[in-house]
C-alpha cells in the first residue's frame, strides 16, 4: 500500500496536558493528519511554529505567558501560509472575534468530536474557514464582508455602537454627550433606540451585550 506523503502536519498548542496530549493521540490515528508536536503556551507556540513549520496550528486561547490571540498573529505575521484554528470552550468568546481578526482560519469547540475537528484541519487546509455554533454564521459574513456590521449588531447604527462602547465603559449621558460633541437629549433618543433595538431594559443588560459581541473587553 502506497504511503500518502501529502499528510497535514499539525502542532498542537494547549496549556491543559491531558486534553493536549489526548487529542494528538485521537488526531494521530487519523491517516491524513500527522501531529508534528505540542505547545504548552503562546510562546512555545510561536517558537515551535518557527522551527517546524507545520500546516496547521491547533491554537488554545487562554494560555500563559502569551495568550492565543497574540500567539496567533505573531504566527501569521513571519508564516502566512499557516493556518491556525482555534481551540475554545465558548463559541461566542470576544478572544475568538479577535484571534479571526488576528488571522485564524475558523474556530473548533473543544467538545467537538475528533472526527469533526479532523475534518476541521482538512477544510483549513483547502482555503475554508470553519466555525462552529449558534453566531457563526453572523461572524463569518461580517468577516468576509458579506455583511455589514449594522446587521451583525443587529441594526445598530455607527452612531448607536459608538454610543454603546461609551455606555460600557461606565461613562454617563452628560459625558458621552461632552465626547460625541452632541447634545444629552441626543444621547438619550439613541439609547432608547438601543434599547428598543435590542429589547433590551437598561445599562447592565446593554454591557452584557457589548461585551458579547466584543465591542468592549472587561
Amino acid at each position: 500500500m502506497a504511503v500518502d506523503t501529502k499528510t497535514v502536519r499539525v502542532l498542537i498548542a494547549d496549556d491543559q496536558t491531558l486534553f493536549r496530549t489526548g487529542l494528538a493521540k485521537l488526531l494521530g490515528e487519523d491517516p491524513r493528519i500527522t501531529i508534528c508536536g505540542q505547545a504548552a503556551d503562546g510562546g512555545e507556540a510561536v517558537a515551535k511554529s518557527a522551527a517546524l513549520k507545520p500546516d496547521v496550528v491547533l491554537m488554545d486561547l487562554k494560555m500563559p505567558h502569551m495568550d492565543g490571540v497574540e500567539a496567533t498573529a505573531t504566527i501569521m505575521a513571519a508564516q502566512p501560509s499557516t493556518r491556525v484554528l482555534i481551540l475554545t470552550t465558548f463559541d461566542t468568546d470576544s478572544f475568538v472575534l479577535q484571534s479571526l481578526k488576528a488571522g485564524a482560519s475558523g474556530y473548533v469547540l473543544k467538545d467537538a468530536e475528533p472526527a469533526a475537528i479532523a475534518s476541521s484541519i482538512m477544510a483549513v487546509m483547502s482555503g475554508e474557514r470553519v466555525m462552529a455554533g449558534p453566531v457563526a454564521n453572523r461572524v463569518l459574513d461580517l468577516l468576509t464582508g458579506a455583511s455589514t456590521p449594522k446587521e451583525f449588531y443587529d441594526g445598530l447604527t455607527g452612531r448607536e455602537i459608538e454610543i454603546l462602547k461609551l455606555i460600557a465603559t461606565g461613562k454617563p449621558n452628560k459625558q458621552i454627550a461632552y465626547t460625541l460633541k452632541i447634545s444629552e437629549k441626543t444621547v438619550r433618543n439613541h439609547i432608547s433606540h438601543i434599547y428598543e433595538k435590542l429589547e433590551i431594559y437598561d445599562r447592565a443588560q446593554a454591557v452584557l451585550y457589548a461585551v458579547r459581541k466584543a465591542l468592549v473587553e472587561l
